[in-house]
């Protein structure tokens, strides 16, 4: 097997890149993308030897041609930028590109590849969340396959396995309910981004560990599972599951539910889409059901995580819908973790930005890019007119989900 990699010093990135240590047979890594963990790349080169490498920009590019100047016997050749990820997802011959780069970076790549037909196993909810339309209609006319990787999106892609498209009554994906599920709405305010970034169940960056803490994780996933599986916003149902077992479930019309069910963690699913439709052996611990004692479910407090509804408002109106919402939330998850708004602020940030939203059908990848600059500036501009968040008491009183 031969593997391209998007984002590879990220968390999903290195969690491939141990898959592959751990995959009986061989696997060849033809190119390593990051952003400027220039260290953590350098150090993969080294291990894996791909042909490529490629990182964020000019000037983490020059510390990686020193850190890797002196490599006996091996020379890749090294890109900066977009053209990097473009090379490393259109100019080798290989089985599966892993797409984990974080953010809009990823989509130009992912969407070549998919132009291209080839296999991805797409880990970049952004891709889909904001060029859902257009990724999927290239992917209808190349033939490439994008297997899921996300981990509600990879159960689901296993349930449907067990009956047609047109057998599926709706889907369930589960969310842990974040590290705020049980803490009262009138406190939020005073939530600091280290309290946030406290997940209870996931070890994540930044960015997705504070969209799950507002529940937007799961508004994202909303939107990608319309477009991984044909399905309209109605048949995609949200669940509160705290145990975090259960990983998404599919009901089906004959009133059958299947659900996929495992430890939580990422590896699976990774080694799921690098050999589908095989199943690696996998050295990762095996469920204890004697220690599952119960499993709970409940309906997300909506009024409390508002997101979820803007989520599903972006799912229903398609267009560059879903450009704006990634876009503005990024931009207001930021601003949070900077101490510039509050956290129930990030809502009010992704409402305003999401206000008077273009129409445009059938968007291109380009409109795409256009409309996420756009949307960025306007939820910066909102951001800029909020007032400063009054000192965050932490929460360390707060009962963590």
């Amino acid at each position: 097997m031969r593997i391209s990699v998007l984002g590879s010093t990220g968390s999903i990135g290195r969690h491939t890149l141990q898959v592959v240590r751990e995959i009986d047979a061989a696997v060849e890594v033809v190119a390593l993308a990051a952003g400027r963990n220039v260290d953590e790349l350098a150090r993969q080169a080294l291990e894996f030897r791909p042909a490529l490498v490629s990182v964020a920009d000019p000037e983490s590019l020059a510390r990686l041609r020193d850190r890797l100047g002196g490599a006996a016997g091996y020379s890749p050749r090294f890109a900066c930028g977009p053209r990097g990820n473009l090379a490393a997802a259109a100019e080798f011959e290989y089985d599966v590109l892993v797409s984990a780069a974080v953010g809009i970076a990823g989509l130009e790549g992912t969407y070549e590849a998919v132009r291209l037909g080839r296999r991805i196993a797409l880990a970049n909810k952004e891709v889909l969340v904001a060029a859902g339309e257009a990724v999927t209609s290239a992917a209808r006319d190349s033939g490439a396959e994008i297997l899921p990787v996300d981990s509600e999106h990879n159960a689901l892609h296993q349930c449907l396995r067990a009956g047609r498209a047109d057998e599926v009554e709706r889907v369930v994906l589960t969310a842990s309910g974040g590290p705020f599920r049980t803490t009262p709405a009138e406190e939020l305010a005073r939530v600091t981004p280290e309290r946030a970034l406290r997940h209870p169940t996931w070890k994540m960056g930044s960015r997705i560990t504070i969209d799950s803490a507002t529940l937007m994780n799961k508004g994202f996933e909303v939107i990608e599972a319309c477009h991984l599986f044909g399905l309209p916003p109605g048949l995609v149902d949200i669940v509160v599951h705290p145990q975090s077992v259960v990983h998404a479930m599919v009901e089906f019309r004959d009133g059958s539910v299947i659900a996929q069910l495992s430890p939580p963690d990422m590896k699976l699913p990774i080694r799921y889409a690098l050999a589908y439709p095989d199943r690696e052996p996998s050295p990762r611990r095996r469920m204890d059901w004697t220690r599952v004692s119960q499993l709970d479910f409940e309906p997300p407090d909506r009024s409390k995580f508002p997101l979820i509804d803007l989520a599903y408002e972006a799912a229903r109106s398609g267009g560059l819908s879903g450009c704006m919402l990634n876009a503005a939330d990024e931009v207001a998850v930021e601003a949070f973790l900077c101490g510039r708004i509050s956290f129930p602020d990030i809502a009010h940030v992704v409402e305003r930005t999401l206000a008077g939203a273009p129409s445009k059908p059938e968007p291109s990848v380009g409109d795409v890019l256009e409309c996420d600059l756009e949307a960025r500036a306007k939820a910066r501009e909102v951001v800029r007119r909020r007032p400063e968040p009054r000192p965050a008491l932490g929460l360390t009183g707060a009962t963590a989900a």
